[in-house]
């Protein structure tokens, strides 16, 4: 059969990305467990107190992703805290004076704050909690990708290690990723993009521009589908539905809105409707519904035309971040996060030209990685 080159470059590329061990996702789920199970009388109020109080003592900011739960991102508000994207999070550790950041969320996250904040230490509640673009995208591999095509610019989510972001040459979030695309177009500039296929085919879609699409992907978008969506939409025909474009391209074609987390809870927010059907992960629904208290959010199915709301995903990275290994890691002042200096500096050029990027053009905000 007859391949074109963008299909010969695509199936190159997917012999490239590891194969994401569903092991792997049943370790986080067990893990996640032990931080969501019930609790005994008394035990939530205890944690709560407690971290409260080592806060204080450990002079610690808590700062929490989307995605985690509502308890912890309610915690982090109460604290003095913030409750953001990877990169905002980061941002916000830098500007506080606080001289521990205890990062709320996935690896790559963790690394992103002490990337930015080098003299501060950055605790995570379980650094072991990670995110299935950062597996997918091996910076071994990812070095010859890149070594193949040296006539491209290395463009690479946010979503990625410190590694694979010292490799690039743009760090960029799903905020601001087609209008930096589209600039380095406007340069005569090739793309290698990397690692999300769907976010990348999406701004490629979107721009117009030709890509070298690394075939990485989100465990938890990938699983959302247009029929589960579709029959969902039978049942509440006024909701609109919001998206984001690490879903597929036939989930994002349905959509009323695409855009990054802060997108979303944006639209959720301007928009005149009172019921949402969500593709992304449903931890978002707590700064949707402390915005729009009065409106329905309902997660979208992600098992076919049969799908409930059982089969909705979770991120299971996600999940394992917990009160109770979040008063651990306070108590004992450990799972700090490393980043060679060398590698930093190297990460730190990347993810400085977005954001000198973004302040040369005040209507973009350098926001909504997942």
């Amino acid at each position: 059969m007859y391949m074109n080159t963008t299909e010969m470059n695509e199936s190159k590329n997917q012999a490239r990305v590891p194969v994401l061990a569903e092991e792997l996702v049943e370790q986080a789920q067990a893990a996640a467990l032990k931080q969501t199970a019930d609790y005994a009388p008394g035990e939530r109020e205890e944690l709560i107190a407690r971290i409260k109080s080592l806060l204080l003592k450990q002079d610690a900011v808590l700062v929490a992703h989307y995605y985690t739960s509502p308890e912890l991102q309610q915690l982090a508000e109460e604290t003095g805290g913030f409750v953001a994207d990877s990169l905002e999070m980061a941002r916000f550790g830098n500007e506080h004076p606080a001289t521990t950041l205890i990062v709320a969320g996935v690896r790559f996250m963790g690394e992103t704050a002490k990337i930015l904040n080098p003299e501060k230490r950055v605790l995570m509640p379980d650094p072991a909690a990670t995110c299935s673009l950062d597996l997918e995208c091996p910076v071994d591999a990812f070095s010859q990708f890149c070594d193949e095509h040296p006539d491209h610019t290395v463009v690479v989510y946010a979503n990625t290690s410190a590694e694979v972001k010292a490799r690039a040459d743009w760090v960029v979030t799903s905020g601001i990723a087609l209008p930096i695309v589209e600039y380095l177009a406007g340069q005569k500039q090739r793309v290698l993009w990397a690692p999300d296929k769907h976010l990348g085919s999406y701004v490629q879609k979107s721009t117009g521009v030709e890509m070298l699409i690394w075939q990485g992907s989100c465990v938890i978008h990938e699983r959302f589908t247009a029929d589960g969506i579709k029959n969902l939409k039978l049942k509440y025909p006024g909701a609109a539905v919001l998206v984001h474009p690490e879903s597929p391209a036939e989930v994002i074609e349905v959509a009323d809105v695409v855009g990054s987390t802060t997108a979303l809870i944006n639209a959720s927010k301007t928009m005149d409707v009172q019921e949402f059907i969500v593709a992304t992960e449903p931890g978002i629904f707590y700064k949707m519904k402390q915005a729009s208290p009065g409106k329905i959010f309902l997660e979208a199915p992600t098992g076919g035309i049969s799908a409930t709301c059982e089969s909705c995903m979770r991120c299971p990275w996600m999940a394992m971040n917990g009160l109770r290994n979040l008063a651990e890691v306070l108590e004992n002042v450990n799972n700090e996060i490393f980043v060679e200096e060398d590698i930093r500096r190297k990460a730190l050029i990347p993810l400085q030209r977005m954001m000198d990027f973004a302040k040369k053009r005040p209507s973009l905000k350098v926001k909504g990685n997942a």
